[in-house]
């Protein structure tokens, strides 16, 4: 795990990165700013237990592909899941608070994965072990309206106008925040990788 003083305000970015792209950038910038985060981690998982492993590129690759990306030293690339065995987010965010009780950790996702964030394992448990920051995609400016955990967790929203607020907030607490959205994705960007093969 990447170097944390006590009391940082920390996100928790994790995804698959195959590949790493421009999008990926763009949350991070969005989510470092607004929030007013020292560090965010891109936790470049071994695979998500939801997807297809079939064209999933190796570990390594995408973590040196992630680094090679990245210019903001704010930003850490990190695979410490698979180091540790940790397959879903749940008992990965159990893992880092437990070994990081003074760190402020807000949990960062595309607004993409909000519509299907009630089929993660312990999803309840996620929203209640760090603060949520959801980060506006395109075609997804209204799940925060829509998706069944916004519903179910619509009392614990705070205004984007307060997100620097997220990071000490006790959960559940999240926030839908709404700016430049990148069209860039990485479903797209292996199709288009397969066609040209």
């Amino acid at each position: 795990m990447p170097h944390v003083e006590a009391g940082m305000r920390v996100g928790l970015f994790g995804g698959s990165f195959n590949p790493p792209h421009a999008g990926h950038v763009l949350v991070s910038e969005i989510a470092l700013r607004r929030i007013g985060l020292q560090q965010l981690w891109w936790m470049v998982t071994p695979g998500n237990p939801l997807k297809d492993h079939g064209n999933l590129a190796g570990l390594e690759e995408r973590v040196t592909h992630s680094q090679q990306l990245v210019d903001d030293p704010r930003i850490k690339v990190t695979a410490f899941e698979a180091a540790y065995g940790l397959r879903y987010t749940a008992e990965t965010l159990a893992f880092i608070k437990k070994r990081h009780p003074s760190i402020h950790f807000v949990w960062i996702m595309g607004a993409d994965n909000l519509a299907g964030f009630h089929r993660w394992q312990n999803w309840r448990g996620i929203a209640t072990t760090f603060p949520i920051a959801v980060i506006d995609r395109p075609g997804s400016t209204l799940s925060y309206l829509s998706a069944p955990a916004a519903k179910t967790f619509a009392r614990a929203r705070l205004d984007e106008s307060d997100a620097r607020a997220l990071p000490t907030a006790r959960p559940p607490a999240w926030t839908f925040i709404h700016g430049p959205r990148s069209t860039l994705s990485s479903t797209a960007l292996r199709a288009a990788r397969a066609e040209t093969d």
